[in-house]
């Protein structure tokens, strides 16, 4: 967390999604920022301060809500850090060519008696739209002071900072707090629920009694959950079907009601409009973008467009670094004598330098993929996006943001899994997150590369690959279906689909939010999956050739050395030899043991130990695999997807079916420890890691065990 030097405001800014928000704390602290999440929950924490006047000022940026209703972690963590921490001052960021929809958040962080700010943004927008603003009246109204603001251009920042630090240095009266009249017959009750509070003195210093009088009627269960007097409960009951009974509504309804009735009565006495409100830009760019025939065809094309950032020209910066780590092996392997071999060396280089190389070789795609990304959000049209695809989502139970990590997932599971982050609700987030998986990622294609050449004819390659990425889609969508049915049930959490007007992303919002997210890969991620690293390490080199297999291979090349004069043949004798001492290396090793016992387990799916071995080194990273089957074949560890020996090699010891199964099993299975990182990370909890690791494990045995089974019943591939 940033601890600033010397005394400190702190400050809280609040707002819808699409308000600004976001661009107004990079204008306020500039690159003197912290990201972070909140205890306990994947919603992200970002702070940064600044000095004004003699002030230090640090701001909390608060997840972007529609409300403080509490259904959703954002709006729960917003609420807490305001009436909990009690931060000095309130902002709430308004987009003011949406007031009325904007101002709803604005009367609940008035109710909780907050030292309030309202920053009225994007006043252009309003202005060109034609409406006129008394900010008197406003201020009056919400008993805050009014800033008009324009986010992208940085004004009005000067006067925010002044009312900021006014409000946090002359705090006013609680008694002064507006509050919103609900009614006779609920201000009855609202009376009788204070009466039976004043037994919770401490709730009431920490609350205020009509603040929580009005959160028990809303049945906000959270609130429920910290009071214990069981006459406040009955009372609530009471209350509840008195309200209904009279008015024939609920009272969190009635309270709704009234709040947007509030808002609409300011609106009205302090809102002109100066001309006459005609379609905007916005709305005839609409026509087209969410149009029902172009609105996918756009949608997809603008998917590839970014596909094309994050892996096309990533590919070259993600070349150097993958060189530079090798150019760093290989200068760091000098330095022990020529031929000799060590534990240290082989940590170093194929632990270490490697882990780390896993780590920070996928930087280049998550930093496009995020530049991409905010650019799209801060633009308008991600929200766009899912309003698009919400019908086809929503039949899976799922939100319409969810088809883009999964369409990303096609590129890399990693930032994939991270791009969940654009997902509000945290249901959604983690079963999008726990089935991205099963999008058949780039890393996956050299298995297939190696494969289906091997088995399949030349006219089947195309179909073949077909039907492999067609089934990762299906069970993706029959997945997420059974998760939202079962584990991740429960009542929607209400959501609005907001369409912001179209805007200029701002350069600096742009690039901050894309670095911010770069970072947090390497330093959270990285330091997970650089541990998984060395113990894979470690799995696949312990406990190492026997003092006499070593012996003898070392005699094998000595005799080659001494009696083979041909330099180039002696060069490949010694090159077979030393495969064939890897491949005993790694037959004794951990991996190779842990293969062996897992035959029982794999013999169904028509593997052998060999295939299983590959697997377990292949968890480093998918496409590790080949290499790996290139060790156990004794066809070297450089051994790629064209690698004609080892498909030599593959179609002697399996059958056409047991390869697509092969294909199948890596389809399916657990992800690379990248992803099992990053999915921990992302959802805060080593519980959905290792729930995805297991679950994809185990549904990938069941899968293939199926299909090699009835392959072999209907006498295919044998």
């Amino acid at each position: 967390m940033i601890e600033p030097m010397g005394s400190k405001i702190v400050v809280a800014l609040a707002g819808n999604p699409n308000s600004g928000k976001t661009t107004i704390f990079n204008n306020l602290t500039g690159a003197r920022q912290h990201v972070g999440n909140y205890p306990g929950v994947t919603v992200e924490r970002k702070e940064g301060y600044c000095r004004y006047n003699d002030h230090e000022i640090v701001f909390v940026d608060l997840p972007g809500t529609y409300s403080l209703t509490a259904y959703s972690a954002e709006e729960l963590v917003a609420r807490n850090f305001i009436v909990d921490e009690k931060p000095d001052v309130v902002v709430d960021i308004i987009d003011s060519s949406n007031l009325e929809r904007n101002l709803y958040l604005a009367v609940q962080l008035m109710e909780t008696g907050a030292p309030l700010v309202l920053a009225f943004n994007m006043s252009d927008e309003a202005r060109t739209r034609g409406y006129e603003f008394d900010l008197e009246k406003f201020s009056r109204f919400f008993n805050a002071p009014v800033v008009r603001t324009v986010g992208h251009k940085g004004e009005g920042m000067d006067e925010l900072m002044e009312q900021i630090v006014a409000a946090a240095l002359h705090k006013r009266d609680p008694g002064d707090t507006p509050s919103v009249n609900y009614g006779e017959e609920l201000e009855e009750e609202i009376v009788k629920m204070i009466g039976l509070l004043e037994g919770e003195p401490l709730l009431l210093e920490k609350y205020g009694a009509r603040w929580l009088s009005v959160k028990l009627l809303e049945n906000d269960r959270d609130v429920l959950a910290k009071v214990p007097s069981d006459a406040v409960r009955v009372q609530l009951a009471k209350s509840s079907s008195h309200i209904e009974g009279i008015l024939g509504e609920s009272p969190e309804t009635i309270i709704a009601s009234s709040r947007y009735g509030f808002i609409s009565g300011a609106c009205q006495e302090a809102v002109h409009s100066t001309v006459e409100v005609l379609h905007t830009m916005s709305d005839k760019i609409d026509t087209v973008i969410t149009n029902r025939v172009l609105g996918i065809p756009i949608f997809l094309g603008l998917m590839y467009l970014v596909f094309y950032l994050t892996f096309t020209l990533g590919d070259p910066p993600m070349g150097w670094i993958e060189g530079f780590f090798g150019w760093l092996g290989d200068n760091i392997g000098a330095l022990w004598p020529e031929g000799s071999e060590s534990l240290l060396r082989s940590l170093i280089i194929d632990g270490i330098i490697g882990g780390v190389g896993g780590v920070i070789v996928f930087l280049p795609n998550i930093l496009l993929l995020f530049f991409a990304i905010a650019i799209l959000e801060d633009s308008g049209y991600m929200a766009r996006a899912a309003f698009i695809m919400d019908r086809l989502m929503h039949k899976i139970g799922l939100h319409g943001k969810s088809f883009i990590p999964m369409l990303i997932g096609f590129g890399c599971s990693v930032p994939a899994i991270m791009a969940t982050r654009m997902l509000e609700n945290r249901r959604d987030r983690l079963v999008t997150m726990l089935v991205v998986p099963l999008m058949s990622c780039g890393a996956r294609l050299p298995i297939y590369a190696l494969i289906i050449p091997a088995f399949f004819p030349e006219a089947w390659n195309a179909p073949m690959l077909w039907i492999i990425y067609v089934i990762g889609i299906l069970l993706a969508v029959l997945s997420a279906k059974i998760l939202r049915s079962t584990i991740f049930k429960g009542e929607s959490v209400p959501f609005v689909m907001e369409l912001p007007p179209y805007r200029v992303p701002t350069l600096r919002g742009v690039l901050t939010h894309m670095w911010q997210r770069g970072w947090l890969y390497l330093k959270k991620a990285g330091t997970v999956i650089l541990g998984i690293s060395i113990l894979l390490w470690a799995l696949t080199t312990f406990p190492g050739l026997a003092k006499d297999q070593a012996e003898r291979f070392e005699k094998e090349k000595q005799a080659v050395e001494s009696t083979v004069t041909n330099e180039e043949m002696k060069k490949e004798k010694i090159a077979a030899i030393e495969n064939t001492m890897t491949e005993a290396s790694l037959k004794g090793s951990i991996a190779g043991r842990i293969g062996h016992a897992l035959e029982p387990v794999l013999r169904p799916m028509g593997f052998d130990w060999k295939i299983g071995t590959a697997l377990i080194g292949a968890f480093a990273a998918k496409e590790v695999f080949v290499a790996q089957l290139g060790i156990v074949y004794s066809v070297g560890k450089e051994a790629n997807e064209e690698s004609s020996g080892l498909r030599d090699q593959l179609r002697a010891n399996y059958t056409p079916l047991a390869a697509f199964c092969i294909m199948l099993f890596c389809l399916v299975s657990a992800p690379c420890m990248a992803t099992i990182a990053v999915t921990r990370r992302e959802s805060n909890s080593w519980r959905w890691a290792l729930f995805q690791l297991g679950g994809l494990t185990v549904m990938a045995w069941i899968v293939t065990v199926i299909v090699f089974q009835a392959g072999r019943l209907l006498g295919i591939g044998i």
